[in-house]
């Protein structure tokens, strides 16, 4: 089984929620031409990263009286398109969070809250948006599914937890911004994503799909660089940097019972184990059985 993927690297306007929608209507049509399934937007695609005080006005929840959503469902439907996209989610108690939901067939399939906010350096995520705290997979037309933001894959679990959940593709996107300037051609922070996202892809014998933003935003600069790495670890495809980029790409599902009948990872995974040791690590209770002393 074959899946057509579209990685739409753009740059959103910051707090312009209608102008960023217009744009996505815009790719996804575009998308089409070229035989995409499934399109993939960055991290807060619809509002910027950046929105601060603008949280509250930007906010939204893909509801049926939400005319942004609306819109992308029609399309989703009209396109026979599935979407990710990021957004600021809110709900009846005005909690805000970062957010991405996956439409198929003008209806949405899940939302994932991001559960790692990163409040350190350059980002003050924590000060503005309230925590997610669940990381499931789910199924799409394609087969089983995981998202993440950002942070989110930066940290183990999450993907471990989405593999374990059964998720063969793991959709990733992010508005990374770039920093360490080093003697090669590429920033510290770019090769080190794409290094954890090579590593995902043979560790989990999962495809990896990365969309990450461009632009600059509030002194930031983000250096795109989106990637859809194989089961293998390989690139299949890479965007180039700091530029705005719509890359589509077939990938081959059958290569994920190719990978794993070479390498049997997941197979071999004991989860009993882990959930034991676990208990063990959280309960506190020592490493060693203790004896006592005489």
């Amino acid at each position: 089984m074959n899946l057509t993927v579209a990685l739409a690297q753009i740059h959103p306007r910051i707090g312009d929620v209608q102008a960023n929608l217009k744009t996505h209507l815009e790719l996804m049509q575009e998308a089409h031409k070229h035989g995409a399934e499934l399109i993939m937007f960055p991290e807060l695609s619809l509002t910027g990263y950046n929105v601060q005080d603008l949280v509250s006005e930007v906010a939204t929840h893909p509801s049926p009286d939400s005319a942004v959503f609306t819109a992308l469902h029609e399309a989703s439907r009209d396109l026979k398109m599935d979407v990710m996209v990021g957004f600021v989610d809110t709900d009846e108690r005005a909690r805000y969070y970062i957010a991405a939901a996956y439409l198929s067939g003008g209806e949405v399939l899940h939302i994932h809250h991001k559960v790692y906010l990163p409040t350190y350096g350059m980002f003050d995520e924590g000060r503005y948006f309230a925590w997610g705290d669940s990381v499931r997979a789910f199924d799409t037309r394609f087969g089983r599914v995981g998202m993440l933001i950002c942070e989110d894959f930066w940290h183990v679990s999450p993907p471990y937890l989405l593999w374990l959940d059964r998720a063969d593709i793991l959709l990733f996107h992010s508005a990374s911004p770039g920093r360490g300037l080093n003697s090669t051609d590429r920033l510290s922070s770019a090769r080190w994503v794409q290094l954890v996202n090579q590593s995902y892809g043979a560790v989990f014998t999962d495809y990896v799909l990365h969309c990450n933003r461009v632009g600059y935003e509030d002194g930031l600069n983000f250096w795109g660089g989106s990637t859809i790495v194989d089961p293998d670890g390989e690139f299949v495809i890479e965007a180039p940097m700091h530029e705005e980029a719509l890359l589509v790409q077939t990938i081959d599902l059958n290569q994920l019972r190719r990978t794993r009948t070479r390498l049997p990872l997941l197979r071999d995974e004991r989860t009993g184990l882990l959930s034991g040791e676990l208990q063990r690590i959280l309960g506190g209770a020592p490493a060693w059985p203790i004896s006592e002393s005489r």
